[in-house]
């Protein structure tokens, strides 16, 4: 089974930085767990490409799954992106959210330097 890949890579790679700056680590799990399959789909397409692969049922097998928990997580991050309103032609994370992330960690902050002024 061939993994069906709705996203590049590099379009993974890109939700997953915008988690790292607005701190939105949600959709950025989803799309490395699906970066992560593709490499293990890689791995076992690679096997069974060889002449001699031993234990082909198992590396089959293996590929199989990773393939039907890719379009489990393909499905996941489309239904994501749709109800959390980002942008699909870039995927960049809507402006509400991003605002929404700033304004928690700016809560966080005050936080964190109101217990520092306690006694």
């Amino acid at each position: 089974m061939n993994l069906q890949e709705k996203y590049q890579d590099q379009q993974l790679e890109h939700m997953i930085d915008q988690a790292m700056i607005y701190q939105c680590a949600c959709p950025a799990q989803v799309a490395r767990l699906m970066l992560a399959l593709r490499e293990v789909h890689g791995y076992e397409q690679a096997c069974l490409s060889r002449d001699d692969a031993p234990l082909r049922e198992t590396h089959h097998l293996i590929a199989e799954a990773t393939a039907q928990a890719h379009a489990v997580l393909q499905a996941c991050l489309d239904s994501v992106i749709e109800l959390e309103g980002w942008d699909t032609s870039h995927l960049t994370m809507p402006e509400g959210l991003r605002k929404l992330q700033q304004q928690e960690i700016q809560r966080w902050l005050a936080g964190r330097h109101g217990q520092g002024s306690q006694p």
